[in-house]
């Protein structure tokens, strides 16, 4: 009995040594809700096992700083400790490694006030340092709280809701979304300060009130960045589908000019049999390839077959713009871009860049051509996009044309240009998984982009 007894009052009194020693399981407990919360809030795929890391992660480095670390910048440890953790472990963007900390954070607040003014209007004595330091009622809070938090995520998971960060935002509407977390973020943290430091003098309905006016600004603001999102969304959807609609527009008018002429093409073709004339049958078929290419590249030109939008859209982009210089462009996807093992962001540009280049070299030849192939080599696991383009100077030099101001278009262009190769170079350095392969021939100027 003593021994219970001792443990009781080391339990109800003020007790640092112990107060610490209980915030180690409450630190994994509170890590792994928050965890099932803001994956599920941010839809960020996940595994049982990166969920663990992230949990014995960030528990480890919240008790290292509790310990070794004094106040407050223990605190700004953890605040740092958390999107890093989120953005290296669950491999998402920073945005979303940011929110992850910010949304948990906001309910944490929202129910720590909550539950300080219950306790205060139940026991008027008690003050938020005194919860702090005796041990039994620092479990009784945090593991109130916990349940909370792990109810709100059911619910979240139940009714499959979610916000909807999206990979491809624009970056001044990312901008946006985090100014509005953050501002409202410190509205939140500032009442629950003023509620703490006035909890005892403020009314029950002034305090209650007040919670009430933050749980709906809260609620608004997550309806209106859902709502945001989805109208940014729509809008991206609806640019495609006007480029779609483009190259549809000059597909049918192709096949429509194709077939009027069919009958005068097949009559044409009979002849030459007839006549026997493979030399001129031979002529013939060489003059009307290059219009069944064309509309098979527009057949390939279309969201379902190039089904990552920021691919489709420079593709499709820059189609056009070479159709305006009456250059030839041949495409061949032959896989899946899902899943596209690079920053699309990053993509984009590197694409930008190479189809620009092959589009300028290319309209100053006689044969205008551009060939690019879109596939997946699975002996090695990479994924490859390959450009190559007819190209006059023959004596460019492969191994320069990644120097910043270097540029074959001759001095007078080098304040304009010279810097697209240059800026390519910088993003693959930034990542090892990518590499560049240029090559050339007496015809074509070849670049190759590998993904690993």
């Amino acid at each position: 009995m003593e021994i219970f007894q001792t443990i009781w009052n080391a339990l109800t009194t003020e007790n640092e040594i112990l107060t610490k020693i209980v915030s180690i399981p409450l630190a994994l407990i509170e890590s792994l809700v928050t965890t099932l919360l803001f994956t599920t809030i941010l839809k960020i795929s996940s595994t049982k096992k990166q969920k663990l890391l992230y949990v014995f992660s960030f528990s480890l480095i919240a008790i290292i700083s509790m310990y070794f670390i004094p106040t407050p910048y223990n605190t700004f440890l953890n605040v740092l400790a958390c999107p890093i953790l989120v953005y290296i472990i669950f491999k998402t963007n920073i945005l979303k490694s940011i929110l992850a900390e910010i949304i948990p954070y906001l309910f944490f607040v929202i129910i720590n006030s909550i539950l300080y003014k219950i306790l205060v209007n139940l026991f008027p004595e008690i003050t938020i340092e005194f919860l702090l330091k005796i041990p039994i009622l620092k479990i009784l809070c945090s593991l109130i709280m916990y349940a909370i938090i792990f109810i709100i995520y059911k619910i979240f998971n139940f009714f499959n809701i979610s916000i909807p960060i999206f990979e491809k935002n624009k970056r001044k509407f990312s901008k946006f979304i985090f100014i509005n977390l953050i501002l409202g973020t410190i509205s939140i943290s500032l009442q629950l300060y003023l509620s703490i430091l006035y909890g005892q003098i403020l009314s029950n309905y002034t305090t209650l009130l007040s919670i009430i006016v933050l749980f709906i600004y809260f609620l608004t603001s997550i309806y209106s960045l859902i709502r945001t999102n989805k109208l940014e969304l729509t809008t991206k959807q609806l640019e495609e589908e006007q480029l779609y609609n483009k190259t549809l527009n000059i597909l049918y008018d192709n096949i429509r000019g194709f077939k009027h002429d069919f009958q005068n093409i097949m009559q044409a073709l009979g002849g030459y049999i007839t006549a026997n004339n493979m030399e001129g049958l031979q002529s013939y078929y060489k003059d009307l390839l290059p219009d069944s290419l064309e509309i098979n590249t527009l057949d390939v030109l279309n969201p379902d077959t190039i089904n990552n939008p920021a691919v489709y859209s420079i593709l499709t982009e820059k189609y056009h713009l070479a159709n305006t210089f009456g250059i030839n462009i041949s495409i061949d996807a032959f896989m899946n871009m899902d899943n596209i093992n690079m920053k699309t962001y990053e993509l984009t540009r590197v694409l930008g860049i190479l189809l620009d280049n092959a589009i300028d070299a290319s309209k100053q030849c006689s044969n205008k051509q551009i060939n690019i192939t879109i596939r997946k080599d699975d002996k090695v696991n990479r994924q490859l996009f390959i450009i190559e383009n007819t190209y006059s100077n023959k004596d460019v030099d492969t191994d320069r044309i990644f120097e910043k101001g270097y540029t074959s278009k001759g001095k007078e262009n080098k304040q304009s240009h010279g810097l697209g190769l240059w800026e390519v170079r910088k993003i693959l350095k930034r990542n090892n998984n990518l590499n560049l392969y240029t090559t050339k021939t007496n015809e074509y100027f070849k670049q190759q982009l590998e993904i690993y």
